[in-house]
């Protein structure tokens, strides 16, 4: 699980909203501002449940990261997490 939906700055991060276009998602926010230090980003390829096969992006470790718990959800509310 990406690190970022409980980071304080995942509305204006300019990492997440790169790994948002990898996903293939709708952007918490078009323009973001907020540049990470040091962003760790583990990229898989996992099968899926059809047997095609996708990229999965998440940030593991950034050093601007600080902790806001259920920051994504806050940001969109009735929204299912992104997994």
């Amino acid at each position: 699980m990406c690190i970022c939906i409980n980071c304080k700055w995942v509305d204006r991060c300019i990492t997440y909203h790169d790994v948002e276009n990898n996903h293939g998602v709708d952007h918490i926010c078009d323009l973001p501002d907020f540049k990470a230090k040091k962003p760790f980003i583990h990229v898989s390829i996992v099968k899926d449940n059809n047997g095609d096969y996708k990229t999965d992006w998440d940030v593991q470790s950034c050093e601007s990261f600080k902790n806001e718990f259920g920051k994504w959800s806050k940001c969109n509310p009735g929204m299912e997490l992104p997994v």
